[in-house]
């Protein structure tokens, strides 16, 4: 019987490290894919070494290293689970976003998640396994990044496309969409400003920020077993973020209960 492989795309960053850590859990072997193939292998071998996690280079941008990728998969095992979790977020707002800029941040955050899925679907097929995508909730509202929140509301969409027209074959694709959260993609915000996580925190219900680790621990629940019912959604991992603002509902009801 072939070996359980997941891959974790972006892996070599903080919350790809978290996933795949997690994901060990539940799979024989975790694939990390990272454009920086030498950044993937270290945090591989920092987590245990080629037996259980094993690195790949990959641009998720190009469709032939996808391909790769996909090779270097099935040469561990077979694919049980694909997380598209490589991203990143160019020009603030839609004033300074230019077409290079739309396009980039386009084929980063949403066709990159679409090649890697067909890259991987006939094992998925034949493992009847299971994607999820690192959606943010920039696809959910207006938070800024608008070119990377109009891909992440595109990649939502192509969570549901999956879940629907692959489900028959025992497919399973479900969205994580994580609010602020603390990792190097925030370190020249923070530089620029050192509260800016003190001050992104009056907005959270729950009043704290998200870390790495809530999102892989999400991310290992819709790919379990526990969450066989469960397609085609979006699990927001955002303290609170999306359900509404207590500052604002303090306002509108001057109640001093929010």
């Amino acid at each position: 019987m072939p070996k359980s492989v997941a891959i974790v795309t972006g892996a070599a960053g903080d919350i790809g490290r978290a996933i795949a850590w997690r994901l060990a859990d539940g799979h024989d072997v975790v694939l990390l894919a990272d454009i920086d193939g030498d950044a993937a292998g270290k945090v591989a071998r920092d987590l245990g070494g080629e037996e259980r996690f094993s690195a790949v280079a990959c641009d998720v941008t190009d469709a032939a290293s996808a391909a790769a990728m996909a090779e270097a998969a099935a040469a561990r095992g077979l694919v049980h689970t694909l997380v598209n979790n490589a991203g990143a977020a160019h020009a603030v707002s839609l004033h300074e976003t230019t077409q290079d800029v739309w396009r980039m941040d386009n084929a980063l955050n949403l066709e990159a998640a679409f090649l890697c899925f067909r890259a991987v679907e006939d094992m998925l097929k034949e493992s009847r396994g299971s994607v999820v995508n690192i959606a943010s909730v920039n696809g959910m509202a207006v938070f800024g990044h608008p070119a990377y929140s109009a891909a992440k509301a595109g990649l939502l969409h192509l969570t549901r496309l999956i879940a629907v027209e692959y489900g028959k074959f025992g497919i399973r694709a479900n969205a994580v969409a994580p609010g602020t959260v603390r990792t190097q993609a925030w370190e020249a915000r923070a530089a620029a400003n050192p509260q800016v996580f003190e001050e992104a925190k009056r907005w959270y219900p729950l009043q704290h920020i998200v870390n790495p680790e809530d999102v892989a621990n999400a991310v290992h629940f819709l790919a379990s077993p526990q969450a066989s019912a469960i397609t085609g959604v979006c699990l927001p991992v955002d303290c609170g973020l999306t359900a509404g603002q207590a500052e604002l509902a303090r306002t509108f009801s001057q109640s001093s209960h929010y």
